[in-house]
Order: structure tokens, then C-alpha cells, then sequence
């Protein structure tokens, strides 16, 4: 005798193991700066946005370009990172430049 359940069951886990696991957010995050570090050969200042995305995660990334005296007067850039949902990268462009001491006006 057959159980009607088993076929679903077989075809549920065949799924699960086709699709990709993804990665945590902290280790999207450590994924997205180590990957880019790798690639452009400068350690990244900060990660100031992550998010998960239908195809793995997202995450800007700023880097100091130009370092300059004073400080404040240092070249800073932002970099958009596409990662896919086990955290390798897929991507990244350039999407801001500007100095450290800038601040973004209220509402931008």
C-alpha cells in the first residue's frame, strides 16, 4: 500500500534542495566588504545599508578614496554590492562620491 503523502514530500524536499540557502544578514554583510575589499584593494570604512533582495542582498558600502589632510577634506565613496543568496558577489558600481565632512541636506 502506497502513501498518497510521499510523492508531495519527495517533490518538497527536491525543491528545498535546489534552491539556494541564504546567508545571514551578518554574513551578507562581511561577504559584501571582504569581497569588495578584494576588488578595489582598499579596506571599506563602514557598511551603511543592507537588505535582502528577491535575488540574494544588497549592501552600500563606503570607502575611503582619497585620503586628505585635514581629514575631513578625505575623498569618501559609496559602492552598491549585489551579492546572490549564498553571499558571492554578483556585482558592484560606484554610486557616490564625496567628502567625509559632507553631510546629505534633510530630506535627500
Amino acid at each position: 500500500m502506497t502513501n498518497d503523502r510521499e510523492p508531495d514530500k519527495a517533490d518538497s524536499s527536491s525543491r528545498e534542495a535546489s534552491a539556494p540557502q541564504r546567508v545571514s544578514a551578518p554574513q551578507a554583510m562581511r561577504s559584501a566588504a571582504e569581497q569588495l575589499t578584494e576588488l578595489l584593494g582598499r579596506a571599506p570604512q563602514s557598511v551603511s545599508a543592507l537588505r535582502p533582495t528577491d535575488q540574494g542582498w544588497e549592501a552600500l558600502i563606503e570607502v575611503l578614496e582619497l585620503e586628505r589632510v585635514p581629514d575631513t577634506s578625505s575623498v569618501m565613496a559609496s559602492y552598491r554590492v549585489v551579492l546572490d543568496p549564498a553571499g558571492n558577489l554578483m556585482g558592484y558600481e560606484q554610486v557616490r562620491r564625496y567628502t567625509r565632512a559632507q553631510v546629505d541636506k534633510e530630506g535627500r
